[in-house]
């Protein structure tokens, strides 16, 4: 038998997008419709079709192509790639949600599917009826279900609900439930897209684990995910798309490299932010170079702020927030000779250098401190960034990140007996 479980071979997938003229008006009411039936027969007579000449266009999109790859079995995969990639058209083709245009995917396994919120739930059923239903989908003995039951209601947390209509759930119940139903029924593929973000961070971390012993049973995981260092803890190889195309398949630490070695032009439009600070004075753009960094290595950050008027900032500081929104720390912008003077004829630019991110795995955000003559007052969620353990292989497996605070400190030790 063979290892690989997952096959791609140029796969493809395209979409046709109608795009209107001027001269259907972009737009059409329904009582346009019904009088652009009414003339279809005149139509006929003057065009030979019943289409009307208006200047309409349509296109050919293609949000997958030329994508190959193989997988084999046990393997964990991250699916990695900025919004717009093709990650998730790409699980709806693995899903068999969707055929591809072109290429062929092999699958030599029962795949589980946990993408949109809700997908292969049955809203009048009761979660126990979903939790049969998704069971004789994936071809299980009713025996074999009920033999899983009590765990995926354990770890689902839904006790209470069980008997309730699944369309009474919220999201978070939802997908607990869902993930419990697909990692638990035992698939050999289990598929996850990040609507595992819905959750709370404590039922993320047990899901990864969860993940983590689906694979360790030698079951194969595909993840798709923003949050690299879920990537790089979880991932031994990571696919990484780029406008449909594959940029790069291999292990995940390389390819986390080549994601955060982005365009120069594709990072700078992503720095660009809009937020105010008072009625003159605003936040334009704010960069980190990498947005995946390794803890230890450097980090840059740059700054931009406009004023539409002769004013100044009194006080600037830049505030670090895990993702569990607890304040790791502030990069301090103060000057001992004064405050910066803001014109609006140039904008002002703060260039920081971070020799080294000595930070635990996780993601973080950057929010902004500012006190102008107007206004003061924390501005949060300014952007992101991604930090990989920088650990040695070498070393003894690490305690989780959970258990080991946020701060990553650099030191030697010694034994004597």
């Amino acid at each position: 038998m063979s290892d690989v479980i997952i096959s791609a071979e140029n796969v493809g997938k395209s979409y046709i997008l109608d795009h209107r003229g001027a001269g259907a008006g972009g737009y059409r009411k329904f009582s346009d419709t019904l009088i652009h039936t009414a003339k279809a027969p005149l139509r006929w007579l003057k065009t030979g079709n019943g289409e009307q000449r208006t200047g309409n266009s349509r296109e050919e999109f293609w949000a997958l192509k030329d994508v190959s790859f193989e997988i084999k079995r046990g393997e964990v995969v991250g699916i990695i790639g900025r919004n717009g990639a093709g990650k998730s058209t790409l699980l709806k083709i693995l899903s068999r949600i969707t055929e591809p245009t072109k290429g062929r995917i092999t699958l030599d396994g029962r795949v589980a599917s946990l993408l949109e919120v809700g997908t292969g739930f049955h809203p009048e059923l009761s979660g126990r009826e979903n939790i049969y239903l998704n069971g004789a989908i994936l071809g299980m003995r009713k025996e074999e279900i009920r033999s899983k039951f009590d765990e995926i209601v354990a770890f689902a947390e839904i006790e209470r609900f069980l008997d309730t209509p699944v369309k009474r759930y919220s999201s978070g119940m939802y997908v607990r439930l869902a993930f419990a139903v697909a990692a638990h029924l035992e698939p050999e593929i289990l598929i996850v897209d990040e609507v595992l973000a819905v959750g709370d961070q404590r039922f993320q971390q047990k899901c990864i684990g969860k993940m983590n012993d689906v694979a360790s049973g030698g079951r194969t995981v595909l993840l798709v995910s923003h949050n690299m260092a879920v990537i790089s803890s979880l991932c031994e190889k990571a696919l990484l798309l780029s406008a449909g195309r594959t940029q790069g398949f291999g292990a995940s630490s390389d390819i986390l490299k080549l994601y955060a070695a982005a365009p120069e032009a594709e990072a700078a439009s992503a720095a660009r932010i809009c937020r105010r600070i008072d009625s003159s004075v605003e936040i334009t753009a704010l960069s980190c170079a990498p947005e995946t960094v390794q803890s230890g290595d450097e980090m840059q950050m740059v700054l931009e702020m406009e004023a539409s008027k002769e004013t100044q900032i009194d006080e600037l500081c830049l505030l670090i927030y895990h993702s569990s929104s607890q304040r790791v720390g502030i990069i301090d912008l103060r000057q001992s000779d004064g405050p910066y003077p803001m014109n609006p004829v140039k904008p002002a630019q703060w260039k920081i250098k971070i020799p080294s991110i000595a930070l635990v795995e996780g993601e973080y955000s950057i929010g902004l401190y500012c006190r102008t003559p107007e206004s003061r007052g924390d501005h949060y969620d300014l952007r992101t960034f991604s930090v990989m353990s920088g650990m040695s292989s070498s070393l003894a497996l690490p305690y989780s990140a959970e258990h080991r605070g946020y701060l990553e400190f650099t030191y030697n030790f010694s034994h004597t007996y």
